[in-house]
């Protein structure tokens, strides 16, 4: 499809009220981005920003007030546009595949309900830290057209008997009322096993609450939950997701990939070794990849250069190096 075309159907469908033209939309952005046609990509995501096309329905998320606590009436929830979610992401095709049905089934649910089935509508997210999964919350509220509203643990965790319970039922609550992207982020926090040696009656009923929450909860958004750890958490908490997904460290095909994305705005030299680079970068987060390559492609910056170079690169990642072996 021509960019011209694509941007004056973009135009057409801004006040459409349907979910699915709104996934859609969101789709061809991804897709022209696979393809290399970033310049295009980044118009079409220009007319997004401009003109919401999300469903008139989901609109009111941005205005109604966010739940508070009782006792200070600090906020439980921290709400993030759709216009300002982070949505890029490298990943295994399997991967990759399951997040887009995840998406897809959303934009179908009225479809679906027709047959009495409903979308996966709990995602729980997990692998090491900075393998993506804070990002894989955003994507997945960016392409369903939902505000990501992220659970304040600070507000919401107390030492008072039951307030933490009371605040939790006060977050889910409003996610019934308001379709959004509800992300608990580090549920761990929550959701530690019960046959803990060291548990108390608190976290025991905490856990329980967190457990009932989810499996009630029948709203018209999303719960996505992400955790480095899977075996400290609680068994039945798996048992309470539709979708239960690890997000794993990046491969060599992933890394130079991420490479290439975060390069391309500067450049690189011809004989830049990228898939021999890829390869030694092994065992690195997808944060950490591109964090390198930032500071590779600052350095060049810096020293008057046109393009990334080999040692740029083996500079940044003798600083990444050196940066976890001081943590």
């Amino acid at each position: 499809m021509k960019a011209t075309l694509m941007k004056r159907l973009f135009r057409v469908l801004k006040d459409g009220s349907s979910p699915d033209v709104n996934a859609i939309c969101r789709r061809i952005v991804d897709e022209e981005k696979k393809r290399g046609h970033n310049q295009v990509a980044k118009e079409l995501e220009q007319i997004l920003a401009q003109t919401p096309i999300a469903p008139k329905r989901l609109a009111p998320a941005s205005l109604s007030p966010l739940p508070t606590n009782r006792r200070d009436s600090a906020p439980l929830l921290t709400e993030i546009p759709v216009e300002k979610l982070r949505h890029d992401m490298v990943l295994p095709e399997m991967v990759e595949s399951r997040l887009a049905r995840i998406e897809r089934e959303f934009a179908a649910r009225s479809r679906l309900a027709k047959h009495g089935l409903r979308p996966r509508h709990r995602i729980l997210l997990y692998g090491p830290p900075g393998c993506g999964k804070n990002l894989g919350a955003e994507r997945l509220a960016w392409h369903t057209g939902l505000p990501l509203r992220k659970v304040r643990f600070d507000n919401l965790l107390s030492s008072y008997f039951g307030e933490t319970m009371s605040n939790l039922r006060r977050v889910f609550d409003a996610a019934h009322e308001t379709p959004c992207a509800l992300f608990l982020d580090e549920c761990d926090t929550l959701a530690r096993t019960r046959n803990a040696r060291n548990d108390v009656g608190e976290v025991t009923r905490i856990t329980n609450a967190l457990l009932e929450m989810l499996e009630d909860y029948r709203g018209d958004g999303l719960v996505i939950a992400a955790t480095n750890l899977d075996s400290d958490l609680d068994p039945a908490l798996f048992r309470r997701f539709d979708e239960v997904l690890k997000i794993p460290l990046p491969g060599a095909a992933e890394i130079r990939r991420l490479l290439e994305l975060t390069l391309a705005p500067i450049g690189i030299e011809t004989d830049l070794p990228l898939t021999a680079l890829a390869r030694e970068m092994d065992g690195m987060s997808g944060s950490d990849v591109v964090h390198a390559a930032q500071s590779a492609a600052k350095l060049t910056v810096l020293s008057g250069r046109r393009k990334v170079s080999e040692s740029d690169i083996r500079h940044a990642l003798a600083e990444a190096h050196e940066r976890h072996v001081s943590r």
